[in-house]
C-alpha cells in the first residue's frame, strides 16, 4: 500500500533532528513529544543538545496538557533512561492499578519497537567518518554493504517507518488514557509555551555547546 505524502512528511519529522537548524514543519503532537524524549536519551552526553530537547519537550507537554504523572516521570528520569522510565507510568496515580502489569508489559514492547524504529531511521547520524563500510578492501563485499545501507534500507524505511504512526496512536492511548489528536504549531509553542526559539542566536549557540 502506497503511503501518502503527508504520512511521509510525518515520518520524516518524527525521525528528524528537531534542532534549531532543522525545525519541524508540521504541527507537533504526542508523537513529536516521544521523539523529543528519544532525542534527550540519544544525546544524553551532549549538554547543549540535551538541555535544548528537554526545554522543547517541556513546552510541548504543557501545550498538549499531558497528565502530571507522565510529566513527573519525564522530569525525574535521568537523560538516557527517560524512554525506559515510561514503562512505569501505569503505576503512577490511583486509577486502574488492576491492569497496571499488563499495561507495563505492553508499553515495554511498544516503546522498544519505537526505539528500534527510530534507530533504523536515524542510523546515518552514527557515521563518525565517511560512509559505513567505505574502508572495506574487498570490492564485492563493500558494494554489497552499500547496497543494503543506501538502497535496501533507505528505500524500505519509508514504508517500515509507518509503524511509528501506528505506535504513537497506541502509546497515546496507553500513556494518556485518551486519544491524542491534539496538536500545536511551532509558532504557538514559541510564543505561548516558552519553546526555544530556533531563530534566537543564543538558542543556537547553546544547542551546539557540548558542555
Amino acid at each position: 500500500m502506497q503511503h501518502t505524502r503527508f504520512e511521509q512528511a510525518r515520518i520524516q519529522q518524527l525521525i528528524g533532528l528537531y534542532s534549531p537548524e532543522a525545525v519541524p514543519k508540521l504541527p507537533l503532537d504526542f508523537g513529536d513529544f516521544l521523539s523529543l524524549l528519544w532525542r534527550i536519551d540519544h544525546h544524553a552526553e551532549h549538554a547543549g543538545h540535551r538541555n535544548y530537547y528537554h526545554a522543547c519537550a517541556a513546552a510541548l507537554g504543557a501545550a498538549l496538557e499531558l497528565p502530571p504523572k507522565l510529566m513527573l516521570v519525564v522530569e525525574t528520569a535521568a537523560a538516557g533512561e527517560i524512554i525506559h522510565s515510561l514503562y512505569n507510568v501505569p503505576y503512577r496515580g490511583g486509577e486502574r492499578l488492576v491492569d497496571a502489569p499488563d499495561r507495563k508489559a505492553a508499553l515495554t514492547q511498544l516503546l522498544t519497537m519505537r526505539d528500534d524504529t527510530m534507530r533504523i531511521g536515524t542510523y546515518q547520524e552514527g557515521w563518525a567518518r565517511g560512509y559505513p563500510g567505505s574502508g572495506i578492501v574487498d570490492t564485492e563485499l563493500r558494494e554489497r554493504v552499500f547496497a543494503v545501507l543506501f538502497t535496501a534500507l533507505q528505500g524500505q524505511f519509508s514504508h517500515y517507518g509507518r509503524l511509528l504512526l501506528v505506535l504513537d496512536i497506541v502509546l497515546g492511548d496507553l500513556l494518556l488514557g485518551t486519544g491524542c489528536a491534539q496538536e500545536c504549531s511551532l509558532e504557538m509553542l514559541v510564543n505561548d509555551f516558552e519553546y526555544p526559539d530556533p531563530n534566537d542566536p543564543d538558542v543556537r549557540r547553546h544547542y551546539h555547546d557540548p558542555r
